[in-house]
This record gives C-alpha cells, sequence and structure tokens, in this order.
C-alpha cells in the first residue's frame, strides 16, 4: 500500500483564449483597487496594455525584471512599490517578471495575480528566487504564491520560437524531478506524467507554426501542470546545477534547464525505474531511450545542447562541480563531485546523453 502525503496550496486558475479580458474582475476578487503591474523592459508595451484593461485599477507600470532577480533590481523596485501604494502585484510575463514579484511580496506580502506568458510554471509555486553576490538562493514560501493565475494562449503567441522551446523544456525539468523527488506521491506523479506529455507534443506544432493557439494552448496547460508537481513536491539535482549554473556564472535560464536535463535523466537513469518507466509512457519509448529522444528533440527544434555554446568556459566546470554539491538538494542517486564533473563535462561538449556514459 502506498504511503504519501499530499500538500496542494490554494489557488485560483482562470484558463482560456481571451481570458485577460477577466483581468479587472480578478483583481476586484482579490480585494485589490491599486494594482502595479511588473514586467521586464522588453514587455513594456504589452504591460500597458493590461494597464490600459484595467483601467482605474491599476497605478502604472513597473519594467524592471531581469533574469535571476539581483538583489539590487529587488530593492530598487520595492523603494518604487512602497511609494506607490499598491494593493496588487500583477506580474505579466515570464519567470523573470514572477520572480521579482515574488521578491517583492516576499518583503511586503503583497498578493501577486500572475499572468504568464511562457511555460516556466514558477506561477504555480511558493518557491523563490535571488541571486546575490553571484549566488542564486531559493526558499519556501506560501506569501510569494500567486493568488490568482491567468492562463491565456493567445499572450503567447508573440513569443519567439526558441524561448518557446527552451521554456517548456523548462517545464518539462519541473515534472521530471517531480517524479523522483523526495515528497513525490501518486497524485503528482500522474500530474507529472501528464504535463511532459502535454508539453513535448506541443512544442514540436509551435515549432511548426507559432501562431498555432492549440499548439500554445497545450503547451500552456502543461506548464500549468509542471508548476502545480513542483510546487507540491520540490526540486532535486537539475534544479540545483541550473541554479548554480545561472546564479554564479549568468547562463541564461531556460536555455540552462533544456541543456542539463537529458544529462541528469542519464545521470539518474538506474535510480529511479518508476519514474522511468512514467516519462517512458509519456514519450512512448523504451525507458533507456529517454534521455537520447529529450537531446534529440530539442536538437530538432534549433536548440544547441551544450554549455559551451551557452557562454559556460571549460575552466569554470571545476568551480561548478564544487558549487552543486554544496549544500545539495534531494536527489535519488548519491551526489558526489566526480561523478557531477563528469556529467558537467558532457553537457559542456553536448555529446548526446545515453545512461552508459554516467553510470
Amino acid at each position: 500500500m502506498n504511503e504519501f502525503i499530499y500538500e496542494s496550496a490554494p489557488g485560483r486558475v482562470v484558463f482560456g483564449k481571451g481570458t485577460i479580458a477577466q483581468i479587472a474582475n480578478e483583481v476586484i476578487l482579490l480585494g485589490a483597487s491599486k494594482a502595479i503591474i511588473i514586467s521586464t523592459p522588453g514587455r513594456t508595451e504589452q504591460a500597458n496594455q493590461i494597464h490600459s484593461i484595467l483601467g482605474n485599477l491599476s497605478i502604472g507600470v513597473l519594467a524592471k525584471a531581469v533574469e535571476h532577480v539581483p538583489v539590487e533590481i529587488i530593492e530598487d523596485s520595492l523603494q518604487e512599490i512602497q511609494s506607490s501604494g499598491a494593493d496588487v502585484l500583477v506580474a505579466f510575463g515570464g519567470g523573470s517578471s514572477i520572480g521579482l514579484a515574488k521578491a517583492i511580496a516576499k518583503e511586503t506580502a503583497l498578493p501577486i495575480l500572475a499572468v504568464p506568458t511562457s511555460y516556466a510554471g514558477s506561477e504555480m509555486t511558493p518557491v523563490w528566487g535571488i541571486t546575490k553576490n553571484g549566488v542564486k538562493q531559493t526558499g519556501n514560501n506560501l506569501i510569494v504564491k500567486p493568488k490568482t493565475v491567468i492562463y491565456d494562449p493567445e499572450l503567447t503567441l508573440g513569443l519567439p520560437k526558441t524561448v518557446s522551446v527552451t521554456s517548456g523544456f523548462n517545464a518539462v525539468a519541473h515534472c521530471v524531478e517531480g517524479l523522483y523527488a523526495e515528497k513525490k506521491n501518486p497524485i503528482t506523479s500522474l500530474i507529472a506524467e501528464e504535463g511532459i506529455r502535454a508539453i513535448l507534443t506541443s512544442l514540436p506544432k509551435i515549432n511548426e507554426n507559432p501562431e498555432d493557439v492549440e499548439g500554445r494552448s497545450g503547451a500552456l496547460y502543461g506548464s500549468w501542470l509542471s508548476g502545480a508537481v513542483l510546487a507540491s513536491v520540490g526540486m532535486a539535482l537539475h534544479h540545483k546545477l541550473c541554479h548554480v549554473l545561472g546564479g554564479t556564472f549568468r547562463l541564461p535560464h531556460a536555455l540552462t534547464h533544456t541543456v542539463i536535463l537529458p544529462y541528469v535523466i542519464a545521470y539518474n537513469f538506474r535510480y529511479i525505474p518508476e519514474a522511468m518507466q512514467a516519462m517512458a509512457r509519456a514519450l512512448q519509448v523504451r525507458e533507456e531511450e529517454v534521455s537520447g529522444f529529450i537531446y534529440d528533440l530539442a536538437v530538432s527544434l534549433g536548440i544547441s545542447m551544450s554549455l559551451e555554446e551557452l557562454g559556460l568556459k571549460e575552466a569554470d566546470l571545476d568551480l561548478a562541480a564544487e558549487l552543486a554539491t554544496k549544500n545539495t538538494y534531494y536527489n535519488p542517486r548519491i551526489v558526489d563531485l566526480t561523478s557531477i564533473r563528469a556529467l558537467l563535462q558532457y553537457a559542456f561538449e553536448g555529446e548526446r546523453p545515453v545512461p552508459e556514459l554516467l553510470n
């Protein structure tokens, strides 16, 4: 008999084409009347459109979000938020915007209404992350979990193909780790398997036609599931490696997740039989083919699967391995310096991963 604890944090999800039109009502349902919209500088025009939809319920746009949530940006944003009188944070965009909103909520307890335009899935989690002095720190606090999430696939139509694909693989990584995380349970494993299937069958459609709303909807649905998994069961080795590579070496967030994912699957292969079975079912391949299949799919969608091409220097690999093996996250296979250094070398060179390489 299975023995487990399943815990799901409360939240409201509004999903469907055109649902952004309901944002004013959702702000009112939160008891708020002074929304400030958080976005990246590149999303300012779209954020201003949200400002217009909200009318007198919005007091402006804060377009300062950047990758990895540097503490300097948080401090600067907090001053502006606190002087504005805002009573709700509308996080519009991808993981960077939602990450900055979470960092602000952590300090102010302001509620978040998230409008994701990528497939990162962080809008469903109480996990926050900030980068200080070149080190990415993460934590878990329910106060940063968005109270409401509006998923409108039409808002993702402008997402470039490469960003769409890597954002999708980022979400798949949440599902994969959810299958073998320390707090995994039968419910989250079902959700994770469906999330992998939904995303990886949708990304080729988006790559072929970025205006395919059904493909966009499927990927957004999968990202919702991925976030729900991450929120319930936590993270493992994959996320630790990506936090090190992103926080310390400034590698691009979603691309790093995409490159690292198949190598971690190969690394853990012999230690996660049930997870491998679930991934194989979702992808309709044999278990030993999963890591290679994911690598091949990413390559077929135009992704360069090499840490070197992301900008990492070979001289950095020793430090990356050292940092990744300090204060490690849970992982089903023991994490040791020699093995992780080997994993990073394969990922640096971009060699197609198979379980035999890392076991």
